[in-house]
């Protein structure tokens, strides 16, 4: 039976001040808290309706009633188990390969989809500015279905990080030159930017004219834009098929 002061422990952290405070977040579902128990994830705790349940690692493991699940769990309908993880500190970037950076994402399930696709498309580091969607949101742990197991997410002055590194920004713009006709390097930071506005005219000034980057509209010019994480899909690929 999960007691009050558990409930309330474990909903306090589906807020952002309260994960900060404690350093945990909570994974739900099958899948991703296997992933994560199979990951350096350091693992807190783990609620299970599953009996046989089993884990390798040392920590506690509490078997609950599909009622008392339902209670601490942030979905209507709750998949068997729910994970309390330790938030790491974040790993040194490495720049011997593309990088996504992303300004002022808002949206959980573009940041959750986004982590992904870089996941899918090996990329291994991945940066936000502070004020993109915190990564440890349930939405979006519940959109990277496991994938932040293996992507190393930062938080950082981004204007700063790419007024300093070596490696091209590439900007993504509505009016930028075709990502198909560019001859995109080996390694660089591909930048996305806010669902709304883009990215920021901060940032916008960092990126040359030639290395601002766009995916052509094809279609009568009815859409207005692709969604972030869509154009983050087809950025990703084209980089991976020029041999970035």
């Amino acid at each position: 039976m999960v007691v009050k002061s558990q409930l309330k422990f474990i909903k306090s952290l589906y807020q952002k001040k309260y994960r900060i405070q404690n350093g945990l977040f909570v994974v739900e579902g099958k899948k991703a808290v296997s992933e994560l128990l199979n990951s350096k994830f350091k693992t807190h705790s783990i609620y299970t309706v599953e009996k046989e349940f089993k884990t390798a690692r040392k920590t506690e493991v509490y078997y609950i009633s599909d009622q008392d699940l339902s209670r601490i769990s942030s979905h209507k309908n709750p998949n068997k188990i729910l994970g309390i993880f330790e938030i790491p500190a974040p790993a040194a970037i490495d720049y011997s390969d593309w990088v996504v950076v992303l300004d002022g994402i808002q949206d959980p399930g573009n940041l959750g989809t986004i982590i992904r696709l870089c996941d899918w498309f090996g990329i291994r580091h991945l940066i936000c500015s502070p004020d993109t969607v915190d990564c440890y949101n349930p939405k979006v742990l519940h959109a990277t279905m496991g994938s932040i197991a293996r992507v190393n997410i930062l938080y950082a002055d981004i204007a700063e990080l790419i007024d300093k590194n070596k490696n091209m920004a590439m900007g993504t713009y509505m009016n930028g030159k075709s990502v198909y006709s560019v001859n995109l390097p080996e390694k660089g930071l591909l930048v996305l930017g806010n669902e709304g506005s883009g990215i920021s005219e901060k940032i916008g000034f960092l990126i040359d004219d030639k290395n601002r980057i766009a995916i052509p509209q094809y279609g009568k010019k009815t859409t207005e834009s692709l969604n972030v994480a869509t154009a983050a899909a087809i950025f990703l690929s084209e980089i991976r098929r020029s041999g970035g």
